[in-house]
């Protein structure tokens, strides 16, 4: 998990011990880390594959930042690959500021002389490259700023931690079964308990920063995803093909709003809104965003509101990859080709791909094509507003122990380009002066505020804009 600001030096020791194994000085660097096929390989700094990753990785998190000068790899820390359905690399160097402001060219710029003004940063990215497709996706980023650490200050704080080992602490312990009894969670073995109790451990730790750091009112904490890795939440819940920018298909560009947005608005008042339903551990989010939207335009267009099918578009969109991620404009193509959806009565949620049992004469609801919103939030806000819930995607990082209030994590932790997790955009307005987005989740009514999520309107937080599409009913 993400190391803090402010962190203890434990923490910076812990991860240059890490880093010191996986350089393995002194020993064969191309060997496997752990020896099967497919296991990761270290890598030399000359590795061509590398170097594209390397350069990828760059011009997202520039993309990204909100920095006024570039910044680009000043030492390569460590680096593996692994095969997986393409390459993933892991990588960890340390970024530091270059002369260049943003118009330049990455390439041509120098560092700073001047070691303040470098701000270097240590950083860990995973990128998937799938050459045969020509595709790279940014799975994960996570800096931090370089902390120099002095001797003297190891030692004593070495010695100050090892007195208070983890099963000693009552309260951790007490927290843990409180979570396990709300969340009615069962171990195998008592190995796996204890793996999960440090695994919940260190989720405190992360739920404790985004706390002290986030800039509106949510209250994080324990969830029913405490348990979890931060690498185990992404692959049962969320997305990785939705920051996959290549493989998007072009929408045609919706009609602007005829009025400007009213102070607030929420389509669950005017009863658009179906409740709140539960993915399960299935990257299916894309489908229900795209059926929470559907079921609104169906009901602003013939007064009834219908609970439509997801597994329909699990089992039967050819152009998504079900439980391993869809896209919405793919999923309006697919329905459209299907002739409909039918309702969640006739094609029920099993949360794994199946044989497609789509029906023609069971179509309870159909559209005739999509459109794409604009990326300005006052917009999207108006468009709401005249025309209904939208389909719109997120960086999740937060939504893991995100359990009350307004989010609004920094941008470090929310990048809005590594858009992972598609929900239904229901409404907006304010909180004790704080603006908000009305998000519908898919994690079930145990999650959040009976099952919504509620995200700072006004600063694109976590790349809420980038992906906002609606169904259109005629």
């Amino acid at each position: 998990m993400m190391v803090g600001f402010g962190c203890p030096v434990i923490l910076w020791l812990a991860l240059a011990a890490v880093l010191g194994s996986v350089l393995g000085l002194g020993e064969n660097i191309d060997r496997p880390l752990i020896g099967p096929p497919g296991s990761p390989i270290r890598l030399l700094e000359s590795d061509t594959g590398l170097k594209k990753a390397l350069q990828f990785a760059e011009e997202r998190y520039n993309q990204g930042s909100n920095a006024m000068h570039l910044r680009k790899v000043s030492r390569l820390l460590s680096a593996t690959k692994q095969l997986v359905k393409g390459i993933r690399y892991s990588i960890t160097v340390e970024l530091s500021n270059t002369q260049c402001k943003k118009s330049t060219m990455l390439r041509t710029c120098d560092f700073y002389p001047e070691l303040q003004k470098l701000k270097t940063e240590v950083c860990l990215f995973e990128v998937w490259d799938i050459p045969w497709q020509g595709t790279s996706t940014l799975l994960r980023q996570k800096c931090q700023p370089k902390v120099e650490v002095q001797q003297e200050e190891t030692n004593k704080v070495v010695g100050a931690s090892t007195s208070q080992p983890l099963e000693e602490s009552v309260e951790l312990l007490g927290q843990f079964k409180e979570f396990m009894v709300k969340y009615n969670k069962d171990y195998s073995s008592q190995e796996e308990a204890d793996y999960r109790l440090r695994v919940f451990h260190e989720n405190l730790k992360t739920a404790e920063k985004l706390q002290t750091l986030d800039q509106g009112s949510a209250e994080y904490g324990v969830t029913k995803f405490s348990d979890l890795t931060e690498e185990e939440f992404q692959s049962a819940y969320l997305n990785p093909l939705l920051s996959q920018w290549n493989l998007h298909r072009l929408m045609k560009p919706a009609p602007p709003a005829r009025v400007p947005a009213p102070a607030s608005w929420d389509w669950r008042d005017q009863g658009a809104v179906s409740s709140i339903k539960n993915q399960g551990m299935c990257g299916s989010c894309w489908a229900f965003s795209v059926t929470g939207n559907i079921e609104g335009q169906w009901f602003l267009k013939n007064g009834t509101l219908l609970s439509l099918s997801e597994q329909e578009l699990v089992d039967c969109d050819g152009l998504d990859q079900a439980c391993r991620g869809g896209l919405p404009s793919n999923a309006y193509e697919a329905i459209e080709k299907l002739g409909g959806l039918e309702t969640e009565t006739d094609y029920s949620y099993t949360g794994k791909k199946q044989s497609c049992d789509f029906t023609s004469m069971k179509v309870a609801a159909y559209i005739n094509s999509s459109v794409e919103l604009s990326k300005d939030e006052k917009e999207i806000a108006a468009w709401l507003a005249e025309n209904g819930p939208i389909s719109v995607a997120l960086n999740a990082f937060a939504m893991q122990f995100y359990r009350k209030g307004v989010s609004h994590p920094l941008k470090i932790f929310c990048n809005p380009w590594m858009i992972d997790h598609a929900v239904l955009m229901v409404g907006y307005g304010e909180r004790n002066s704080i603006p908000f987005w009305a998000i519908k989740n898919s994690w079930g009514e145990d999650y959040g505020e009976k099952g919504y999520y509620y995200l700072y309107r006004g600063s694109n937080a976590c790349g809420i804009n980038k992906m906002c599409s609606s169904a259109v009913v005629n």
